[in-house]
């Protein structure tokens, strides 16, 4: 049997398709704000917690029954009503506070690739209007082909943003001065959490990978070597980001290269080409992961979708994987929406979620780093790295050695730490932005360095 079969290798694609998103353009940031130090020390804290917390989802779903279909599922199976709704509720949050990041980011790229047109207000709500239609599909049983073009999208806009940045870089300090290091602060530090916990964010898909798996005792090592090939793409993206700006690095790697502030003007054709691809990004994933969240809705607000026993065909009875003859037929979820007057109140519902989305995005326009972090500290984290490791330490405590414990015990206290604190500090930006506003262009850096770019000799005076 070799390492990884077609079929494993097929759902490490899914997995790198799912992570490889939005959250790898602020990964240079995180060294700009915290230095390649402590970066470091954060980076491979989170990539081992989030390997760790996915593969405890995988042995915790070996051992759960197979009518276990969703995180909230194995919350419910691990811990009772109470698991479910805590797991429910952040997956719920998560997938909604998602599609925001994309309104706001995608506005935001348009607004750069079409100056002098419309502002960003106006183009969120466009881009919620040409997106509802596919919103408006009942379900996306096949959304694979979907998932592979958003991750290409992120994976050439992150390679030409760093091509623009590092050669523009080079030809702006040809005489090798050397970048500036950050101003280290806690918080500085400590917000890198937010970014990382949402780039990483692998957990949610795990259960339908484990289902659709023939051999799903396999998982785990799928699991380890899915994300330690993430992480070696994320190690990259982020060094190759900083190495030539340092504390001057943007927290978005877009829009280092879409405007002047770095001392230099990049090359208009490849900042529209990067953008174009990380739109197509944004607009594939808005759709994808908004329909977890619709379902669940659909579930709780509109009785559809309830959790039945597998039916009874007498008349076409299937083969098994095994090929023995079996007589379960298991409910088509189309089948819900066929009902009279239900794809009328589903429409209804889905249109006010996207329209509440809108209306957020109006908002909080202005805080997308501070957005992102927020999502990826108060809901992400949750989702796929506190809440696994529970799950696993509650199934199999009597069996886990006292070094495993210990290490579990630390990823869950240090994640729930650093995510109150993230939290309730990015919180401030978006609720009470007056509070944090700040005039430094680059506000990484110590304050000889936070308005001008340091390869202008004429103001340092080098």
């Amino acid at each position: 049997m070799p390492f990884l079969t077609i079929e494993d290798l097929k759902c490490c694609f899914s997995l790198f398709c799912c992570v490889c998103g939005v959250g790898s353009l602020g990964l240079a940031g995180n060294y700009a704000s915290a230095g390649y130090a402590w970066a470091t020390v954060a980076f491979f804290f989170m990539a081992g917690a989030n390997t760790y917390a996915t593969w405890c989802l995988t042995k915790v779903l070996l051992v759960a029954p197979k009518t276990i279909f969703t995180l909230g599922d194995v919350g419910d199976w691990c811990m009772g009503k109470v698991g479910r709704y805590v797991a429910t509720i952040a997956q719920c949050l998560l997938c909604t506070l998602m599609p925001i990041v994309f309104l706001v980011l995608g506005s935001s790229l348009l607004v750069v690739l079409f100056p002098d047109s419309f502002g960003q207000i106006t183009w969120i709500v466009l881009m919620a209007i040409t997106l509802l239609p596919v919103c408006l599909i009942p379900t996306m049983k096949e959304g694979s082909g979907m998932a592979a073009a958003g991750c290409l999208g992120t994976i050439v806009a992150d390679a030409i943003a760093l091509a623009l940045l590092i050669s523009n870089m080079k030809d702006q300090n040809p005489t090798g001065i050397t970048p500036p290091s950050p101003d280290l602060t806690f918080k500085g530090v400590t917000t890198v959490f937010g970014n990382l916990a949402l780039a990483y964010g692998a957990c949610i898909i795990v259960p339908s990978l484990h289902h659709e798996h023939s051999e799903p005792e396999r998982m785990p090592r799928m699991i380890l070597f899915a994300l330690t090939v993430i992480s070696v793409f994320f190690f990259l993206v982020s060094i190759l980001g900083v190495f030539s700006t340092g504390c001057q690095t943007p927290g978005n790697l877009l829009f280092a290269v879409s405007s002047t502030t770095l001392g230099f003007t990049a090359s208009r054709g490849w900042v529209i080409l990067a953008f174009l691809f990380m739109q197509l990004h944004v607009t594939i994933a808005f759709s994808v992961i908004f329909f977890p969240v619709f379902q669940i809705l659909e579930r709780l607000l509109l009785g559809l979708h309830k959790i039945q026993e597998p039916q009874i065909d007498i008349e076409t009875p299937a083969l098994d994987s095994v090929g023995n003859l079996s007589k379960e037929k298991h409910p088509e979820p189309l089948d819900d929406y066929a009902a009279p007057g239900a794809y009328t109140k589903v429409s209804i519902l889905r249109i006010a979620m996207i329209a509440v989305c809108v209306v957020v995005a109006v908002i909080w326009k202005d805080h997308l780093s501070a957005l992102m972090d927020f999502v990826g500290a108060s809901t992400s984290s949750i989702c796929n790295m506190i809440l696994p490791i529970l799950f696993y330490l509650k199934t199999f405590w009597p069996t886990v050695g006292l070094p495993e414990k210990i290490m579990g015990i630390v990823f869950v206290a240090v994640s729930c730490f650093l995510a109150v604190y993230v939290s309730i500090q990015t919180g401030k930006a978006l609720f009470t932005p007056s509070s944090v506003e700040s005039n430094a262009v680059f506000p990484y850096c110590a304050e000889k360095f936070q308005m001008v770019v340091f390869t202008n000799t004429s103001h340092y005076k080098y």
